[in-house]
Formats: structure tokens, sequence, C-alpha cells
């Protein structure tokens, strides 16, 4: 049976990948980005979420059987604070109504082992308050401050959506609606916007020394797109509320035997 997917960063990286593998085994995709895309939207906006959500119901006829809310960006700037919590947020619950008209509903958000290393507080506090204007005017603050400051932005941003998605699995919105509700944690993917880090050999030492990849190290898009896939098939009908590291073993070294 033909699943439709939507898969928010589809013009490149992960997203990308998933939609040409997801496109290839039969089902039907629905790929939004700032352009190039089925729909082109800006999730850094209220706007653009609104564009998502209206755009999505137009093509799909009002049900969808998978959302990968995937859109995100790894820069030290306020736009990343915007898009990979509150983007992927509204996202998520604005095609929640859509996801309930389908037999075998399945939602992921693509979260990063950046989630491992220490926040900043503040900004995580707003984030999950939901207070977007106080979120960005820390992220403003970050972004203007030291190197480290700025850098802790990304992986604030992605703590946070773990722990949302954590505590809204198992509600009676999600779990309690057939709906099962997960996330990945990439490791250091080679794509357009890990380039920097990946594109020579002296700059993949340096990254791995940050980020330790025993298992075979740095990996192309398509590894994580396999995982995606299976979590918004109809197989997976029981996973709920599991950040699931996909990095090459980080989160076993940098965490050792601790499983929180």
């Amino acid at each position: 049976m033909t699943r439709t997917i939507v898969i928010t960063g589809a013009a490149s990286g992960i997203g990308r990948a998933t939609a040409e593998l997801l496109a290839e085994r039969g089902n039907r995709i629905i790929g939004v980005d700032l352009r190039g895309s089925d729909i082109d939207a800006d999730l850094t906006t209220p706007e653009g979420r609104r564009a998502l959500v209206d755009g999505v119901r137009d093509l799909s006829g009002g049900a969808v059987d998978g959302v990968i809310a995937n859109a995100g960006l790894a820069s030290p700037t306020v736009a990343t604070a915007a898009v990979n919590y509150f983007g992927a947020v509204a996202t998520l619950e604005g095609l929640r109504p859509l996801l309930a008209e389908s037999p075998a509903p399945r939602a992921v958000a693509t979260a990063s082992m950046a989630s491992l290393y220490p926040p900043d507080d503040a900004l995580l506090d707003r984030l999950l308050a939901g207070d977007e204007d106080a979120a960005l005017s820390r992220a403003g603050e970050l972004a203007a401050g030291s190197p480290a400051e700025a850098n802790a932005i990304y992986g604030t941003t992605k703590r946070a959506l773990a722990r949302w998605i954590r505590r809204h699995a198992p509600t009676p919105e999600w779990a309690g609606a057939g709906i099962p509700l997960n996330a990945i944690a990439p490791g250091v993917v080679s794509t357009a916007m890990t380039e920097q880090f990946t594109s020579t050999e002296q700059a993949r030492e340096a990254i791995l020394q940050m980020v330790p990849m025993p298992l075979n190290g740095i990996f192309p898009p398509r590894d994580a797109a396999y995982l995606l896939a299976w979590l918004v098939s109809e197989e997976n009908a029981h996973l709920c509320g599991q950040v699931i590291f996909i990095d090459g073993g980080s989160d076993a070294v940098m965490r050792g035997d601790s499983t929180w």
C-alpha cells in the first residue's frame, strides 16, 4: 500500500536521501524546504509554518501516513533556534490532525548526538517553555558572545527537541491516538551542512576527536535514511518516545554505561 510521507528539509542532506529512499520503495513523498521542493516554506517564521501545514493539507487531501521533521540548521545563529526547535514542534503539532486520519500513522524528528553536550540552561528553559520571543532573544545573546557560547545554540536546540519528544510521545494526543513519536540522533553525517568538518582528512580527524565514532566513522546520509524509513513504516508499531543514536558509537563512548 502506498503511504504518504511528509519530509521537511527534503531538498538536501538526510532529508533528500530519505525522500529518495522512500520514493524508491513506492511511497508518495511531500517534500518541504526553503526552495526546490513540493512546498516552499521558511520554518523559522510562523508564516512559513502555517504555509507548511496548509500546503500539506492541500497536497495530501487531508491525510498523511508519516511525518519526518528533519529540517534544521547547524549555524551559531538565532535562525538555528527558530527552525531546530520551534519549526520542528510546529511541524509535528500542525500535521498531527492529518496523521490521525491514517490507519498507521508515524512521526519522527531529527535530533543530534550534539544533544549530549552541556546545554545553555537559559536557552533550554525558554525553548521548553515554548516562549519563542524569549528563546530567540537568548539565542541572540549567545550568537553575539564567544565562539563557545554561540556554538551551544545547536546542541541546546537538539536537546530541547529530544526532551519535547520524550514528554509528548506517551500522551493521549500521540500514543493515545496510536501515533508512534520518536527521534533519531545522528553523529557526523557527510552532507553540505557538515562540509567544513568533512571535506579534508585533517578536518575529519579533528571532528572525530570531538565526536568519537569508532564504528565506521563519518557516514553518508543514506545510512540515516534507512533508520528514518523504518521509523515511519507500518512495522514500527510500538516504539514510543525513543531518541535513537545513530552515531557510530558516540553516545556509548561519551556516556559509558549510563542510559540517562
